[in-house]
């Protein structure tokens, strides 16, 4: 949660929802205001001469953009609003003009809310309704306004009522002002008031109670353990369970347990497990543990009696719900080794949560909860083991979070060998990569599978072999869904596609209208729908969540004005899905598919990094060949590594050709020879080399014509092709009658 002590500073900036109101009739009983001599005669919607011929107030503006969007003339609405906002009127100066009057507030929000749905007025909708929320929390935020409210709560009843509202809307930032008040000792007749205030409050004064709770003395405890128990909020029960286990005062640890009877039903776990427990519901960022949706901050808490009590540090919200798990995993941990050992889930959870700081965090930001003098979260991962990394990689692959995923197989490769290739979950997570739905995941597992050298055979390893087969060839291959009812939409969702790398499968009104082109293609990259309403977008996510080819598979919603304000919403914290209105240009569609792309997967693969993941496979298979590993049968590989040898241009020829001559088949050591006589010079001497080679390993497998076709170079070529071919003769152990022809042969 935000960095906002009780003075306001420029931390957050609010998006909050408005309220719903059903949209009033703008010109109903306000015949006598100001704003009616501007409105047009009736049923033209255009400003008087008058009102026009002269400059018009921040005011009248307002009031005009609420006057078109009644009567619906957008394009005015875009006008005016564009009018107000080249002023760059202050948040205050927009909270003042909105709220003269009861009546133009509940206009303001009326239109806004008309405004925010239509694709032509949602841009300068969002701008105005941003403005006006920030300058009321601005407002709220204020530490003189929270200081005048909190006295204010001892005047007569509309002062305590005005009072009340306003520092429940500054919400977690008056809890430390609030807090002092309520414990201080001479301020008997306002605390039962500031306890109205923290009830009302609800979740946002928890963290900051329980914060205090860990450090003030027994007599402070005592209040805020009782004050805790009548939130009726869970959130606060391992610090309840820590201190009741912990205290010397029987007072305090008494108060803790009539908290923690209040708050559950009594069977409650250990408090290590409790910690673990929220840490878990903090790493899920449940909503109920974020005090500001949708702004740019939250707050972090501490407290120090000696500077004044709770002290709040900003974070970027980005990265707050990952510090808070790690800090609770932490103190988990702890009290976990004072009982033996940490528990491998514990630290799995920190280790995740570490991964999705830096996977997380915005660009150049020094994050207050983890210093840059503090090692990075592989570190961790490596030095936590085998059974820790593949836990944070089952975490991965249930959650559907790739780059999560991504950073444990790294460590999983680093640290997984033939006897710990399973967690001690009785998962194993490594295989199980092998068949989710995203390529690098799959690559990078068959890696660390090979890397590990089982020797002990398993159910699906034969899945491994072929998967480092697919990554020499296909890597840069990408594949995506339109659905979609209109043909003409399609085409035009396509050529676009088709112009970003995609191959694009066949249009589909549905998944299942496709189910066959899906099953056939190597993976699908990208689903992008386009015309669904609001009730059909959430049921396509579900269908591909539910596939297992395409569960974690990017989507793009490209919906109706109506819909996108919804959707955009209910999808606002999912990195896989993002949600666009009708009629955004294409090269805007085209960012927002890059930055989805890039934020779900990584971004499709590109040829450097194929490249990279070719020679790493192609080593990979070498190793398994070398070492004559029982468990991954090279071999498998045999069909797929002939195709890519085929590839003239193929950088990676020699090292393809290698593993083949290291693979005992007949169609293994024919494409050697075959791609041996395709080429010239030094290329054919070392493809002559590895024939031989297989040769001696394997005896002699080739075609007549082959071995006619070294008789024939060891006769006529030239000196070096002529001794490569002679070596191989030597190798197949050719019939002595052929040596005769060659030392007879004369120049």
């Amino acid at each position: 949660m935000t960095n906002r002590s009780a003075v306001a500073t420029p931390w957050g900036r609010t998006v909050g929802r408005l309220s719903t109101m059903s949209i009033l009739a703008l010109l109903a009983a306000v015949g006598t205001t100001a704003v009616t001599g501007a409105y047009a005669q009736a049923g033209t919607g255009e400003p008087r001469e008058g009102a026009a011929s002269r400059k018009r107030t921040d005011a009248e503006l307002v009031d005009l953009i609420i006057h078109y969007v009644k009567v619906r003339n957008y394009d005015m609405v875009a006008n005016t609003a564009t009018e107000l906002m080249e002023r760059n009127p202050g948040d205050a100066d927009i909270v003042k003009i909105v709220e003269r009057d009861a009546t133009t507030r509940r206009q303001f929000e009326d239109a806004m809310q008309v405004a925010l749905r239509n694709s032509t007025t949602q841009p300068f909708a969002a701008k105005l309704t941003q403005s006006y929320e920030r300058g009321v929390m601005a407002r709220a935020r204020n530490s003189d306004q929270i200081a005048r409210n909190i006295q204010e709560l001892g005047g007569n009843l509309q002062q305590q009522m005005f009072a009340q509202r306003r520092l429940v809307e500054a919400g977690e930032y008056a809890m430390p002002q609030l807090l002092e008040a309520f414990l201080k000792p001479n301020n008997v007749a306002v605390q039962p008031k500031i306890q109205q205030v923290l009830r009302a409050m609800g979740r946002q004064a928890i963290i900051p109670l329980c914060t205090a709770l860990m450090k003030v003395g027994p007599v402070d405890q005592e209040r805020i353990a009782d004050l805790l128990g009548l939130l009726e909020y869970p959130t606060s029960l391992p610090y309840l369970s820590d201190v009741a286990n912990s205290t010397s005062s029987e007072a305090v640890r008494a108060a803790c347990q009539r908290a923690m009877t209040n708050l559950s039903n009594g069977n409650l776990p250990d408090t290590a497990s409790l910690y673990r427990l929220l840490a878990e519901a903090y790493y899920n960022e449940k909503s109920e543990l974020t005090s500001f949706p949708g702004e740019e901050h939250q707050i972090l808490w501490s407290f120090d009696a000696r500077a004044g009590g709770l002290i709040p540090t900003a974070i970027r919200t980005p990265v707050y719900h990952e510090a808070m798990c790690m800090g609770l995993a932490e103190r988990g941990m702890a009290l976990e080794s004072q009982a033996g050992a940490p528990h491998p889930e514990t630290i799995a959870l920190w280790v995740s949560s570490n991964f999705s700081r830096e996977i997380d965090t915005p660009k150049d930001y020094q994050n207050p909860a983890y210093g840059a003098d503090r090692r990075p979260a592989g570190f961790f991962a490596v030095a936590s083991g085998a059974d820790v990394a593949q836990r944070v990689l089952a975490r991965g692959l249930d959650t559907r979070d790739t780059p999560l995923a991504r950073r444990a197989l790294v460590a999983v490769e680093r640290t997984a060998g033939g006897k710990n290739l399973y967690s001690g979950s009785g998962r194993m997570p490594l295989l199980e990569a092998l068949g989710y739905p995203n390529r690098r995941v799959q690559y990078e597992a068959a890696l660390a599978l090979a890397t590990a050298q089982p020797q002990t055979a398993f159910a699906g390893s034969d899945r491994v072999v072929p998967v480092l087969a697919s990554a020499i060839r296909g890597a840069t291959s990408q594949y995506a869904v339109v659905v979609t009812g209109d043909a003409e939409t399609y085409q035009g969702m396509r050529r676009m596609l088709t112009g970003m790398g995609y191959t694009v499968l066949p249009q589909a009104r549905t998944l299942s209208d496709i189910a066959q082109p899906i099953a056939e293609a190597p993976a699908v990259d990208l689903v992008v729908s386009v015309g669904l309403n609001a009730e059909q977008v959430p049921g396509l996510i579900g269908e591909v969540r539910a596939s297992n080819k395409l569960a974690a598979t990017p989507i793009l919603a490209v919906t109706s004005a109506d819909a996108y304000s919804v959707l955009r919403h209910r999808y606002a914290t999912d990195a896989s899905v993002a949600v666009r209105p009708m009629g955004t240009r294409e090269e805007q569609l085209n960012a927002a598919l890059t930055d989805l792309m890039n934020a779900s997967t990584g971004g499709p693969v590109s040829e450097e990094e194929a490249r990279q993941y070719a020679q790493r496979s192609l080593t990979a298979l070498r190793d398994l060949s070398l070492s004559n590993n029982q468990v991954l049968n090279v071999a498998d590989a045999a069909a797929p590594l002939i195709t890519a040898l085929s590839d003239q241009n193929s950088p990676d020829r020699m090292a393809i050709a290698d593993v083949l001559s290291r693979i005992g088949q007949d169609r293994a050591q024919r494409a050697v020879m075959d791609a041996a006589m395709g080429a010239s010079g030094a290329d054919r001497v070392r493809l002559l080399g590895m024939v031989a080679d297989s040769a001696k390993r394997y005896g002699n497998m080739l075609e007549i014509r082959s071995v006619a076709q070294i008789v024939e170079l060891a006769t006529k070529g030239s000196n070096d092709e002529a001794t490569a071919a002679a070596a191989l003769m030597g190798a197949l152990n050719l019939p002595n009658n052929e040596l005769v022809g060659l030392i007879a042969q004369k120049k």
